[in-house]
């Protein structure tokens, strides 16, 4: 799912604004999937999406960024300083979980 890159490590991310509520609701194609309960209009969608990652993997806001398709439902999110593998399992504990 995530892949190290130098800066950090790097998940495709496939967003479903408008949801119900905001949450990590599985993987599908390599793709981590993202339910929104914000819409996408200014910015809000974005936002949302990095609060929900800051808080499912235990990290601080700063260290998550959009690094292209903030304008598309498929983004590829960095999270920087952080190793692919360490992720990858907080991930894999945090989906077996629900």
């Amino acid at each position: 799912m995530f892949r190290d890159t130098p800066a950090g490590a790097v998940v495709t991310v496939r967003v479903t604004p408008r949801a119900g509520r905001s949450a990590i609701s599985g993987t599908r194609d390599d793709q981590l999937l993202v339910k929104l309960a914000a819409a996408p209009v200014d910015n809000a969608a974005n936002d949302a999406l990095v609060g929900v990652l800051s808080e499912a993997l235990d990290i601080p806001r700063r260290d998550v960024r959009i690094v292209s398709g903030d304008r598309s439902r498929t983004k590829h999110v960095l999270i920087a300083g952080r190793a692919a593998p360490d992720l990858n399992a907080t991930l894999s504990a945090l989906l077996t979980r629900r």
